[in-house]
């Protein structure tokens, strides 16, 4: 479930691909993903995400751990909620079902997640905070100098 985070986190305020408008801007995104239960975890990271970025950043996941699929998907007025099954390169499930706001600059998502461990019930609760901190990237690092 650990991994599942920031794919809930690039889920979360996915719009149709036919939306005149991205509900989030491109820019430079900062996220927290905090995971309560069943492990608690907590991790931050930045990302880039470019105009032609956008639209994957939003209905793909972040990470090639799970594949997602949402039939329930709403995302309008900057509410936000979800339903569905993540499955990971094994076959396993996890069932999702997430809530929360966005904005242009800014998102919240409350997750909650149930899966099957050598046959018993797990759950797992999940928020991720995001907001965009720059309207740009930061330039990646020169290649050190040849000797």
């Amino acid at each position: 479930m650990k991994r599942l985070v920031p794919t809930l986190a690039a889920l979360a305020v996915a719009g149709s691909a036919a939306a005149a408008q991205s509900p989030i801007l491109p820019g430079y995104w900062e996220s927290t993903n905090t995971v309560s239960s069943p492990l608690h975890s907590t991790s931050t990271s930045r990302r880039c995400i470019s105009p032609a970025d956008v639209d994957r950043f939003l209905t793909g996941p972040i990470n090639h751990h799970y594949t997602c699929v949402y039939p329930t998907r709403r995302v309008a007025g900057g509410k936000l909620s979800m339903k569905g099954v993540c499955t990971d390169n094994k076959g396993r499930q996890v069932q999702v079902s997430a809530s929360g706001a966005y904005t242009p600059t800014s998102f919240h998502v409350d997750a909650v997640m149930a899966t099957r461990f050598l046959g018993l019930p797990v759950s797992g609760h999940a928020t991720t905070e995001a907001r965009r901190i720059a309207d740009g990237c930061p330039e990646p690092p020169s290649p050190p100098a040849a000797p």
